[in-house]
């Protein structure tokens, strides 16, 4: 989406300048020009480099994690949650303000967001287009305020999905040499050196990935999920495939009659469940005949994580500790 001055007040802009004499002011102005093309193709376009961002929340920890925690102005979706609220470590979540509405998923106060003045609306998307925790109408709306840049993670491995974010970050004026940034990347790979020895460790045990809600089990399957994939694949860790995913396969889901079809040694929970979603299961008796329930078994994933090299490392960093306990 481009932001297109009209045709007029470009006109007299232009006869402004030229009556000042100053063709070098002009050649200026388009110098500052800002523009960048965000991962579903969308070209933005704006007067000068965006100050003031409205973002969803896991991105805008993401975003602070790469030095841009001051051009943060609002934020929506969740900043707390049962457990250690992962998802927005990092964040600061007193000092933006949250936009997001009281209604239904995807829902944002519009009338904050408007008060916020923004440049820039940041978000990232799961499923081709489907932005997250943007409905559609919120999406149009806020689309009348200032343009969204979305940072997709559909298909992507777990490092091409943050290299996505720091290429967006750097448009946004973050210094990708800056200590904080390359010393993440640092402990993203000694981090998963720790998970690799962790998982061989495991042996021949199974790890199962899901979550619960009341009517289902859902099974977490780690071809489309991009840090589960990258777990399994190339740091070894057990987790089970499921042989018969749901649409958009990002999981399968079964009945509570039936969660025991896969052996699980470890169960791999999403931890936005919370303790609620542990008591869930701890109610399952079909559940509990798992050998990971039987042994309390249970280890956090947090499933929606801000897409920083720092945050991996962070999380990967408590997987390896978790899993060194699984003994």
């Amino acid at each position: 989406m481009k932001r297109i001055l009209p045709a007029i007040a470009t006109a007299v802009a232009l006869l402004a300048l030229s009556a000042c004499g100053s063709s070098s002011s002009d050649d200026g102005a388009a110098s500052d020009r800002w523009t960048f093309k965000d991962d579903l193709g969308t070209s933005i376009s704006l007067d000068t480099a965006p100050e003031r961002l409205i973002v969803q929340s896991s991105m805008a920890a993401a975003l602070t994690d790469l030095g841009l925690g001051d051009k943060i102005v609002g934020v929506f979706g969740p900043l707390k949650a049962d457990g250690d609220a992962a998802q927005v470590a990092g964040l600061d979540i007193d000092a933006v303000e949250d936009v997001t509405g009281g209604g239904e998923y995807g829902e944002v106060d519009v009338e904050k967001a408007v008060g916020l003045k923004p440049d820039l609306i940041v978000t990232s998307a799961y499923l081709d287009d489907d932005l997250w925790y943007l409905n559609d109408a919120s999406a149009k709306k806020l689309k009348g305020l200032a343009p969204i840049l979305v940072v997709s993670f559909d298909g992507k491995t777990l490092p091409e999905l943050l290299d996505g974010t720091e290429r967006a970050a750097k448009a946004l004026g973050a210094d990708l040499d800056a200590e904080q940034v390359t010393s993440a990347h640092d402990d993203f790979e000694a981090a998963g050196d720790r998970v690799k020895k962790a998982a061989a460790e495991l042996g021949d045990r199974k790890i199962l990935a899901g979550s619960a809600a009341q009517d289902l089990f859902y099974v977490s399957n780690p071809k489309v999920s991009p840090d589960l994939s990258y777990w399994r694949d190339e740091l070894g860790l057990p987790i089970t495939l499921p042989d018969n995913p749901d649409e958009g396969g990002y999981f399968e889901s079964l009945s509570w009659e039936n969660a025991d079809k896969y052996p699980a040694d470890v169960f791999l929970y999403d931890d936005r469940i919370g303790a609620a979603g542990l008591q869930l299961l701890a109610k399952e008796k079909v559940f509990q005949s798992l050998d990971a329930a039987k042994n309390k078994a249970y280890v956090p994933w947090t499933s929606v994580a801000p897409s920083s090299y720092q945050a991996y490392a962070d999380l990967m960093d408590r997987l390896a500790d978790d899993l060194a306990k699984q003994k």
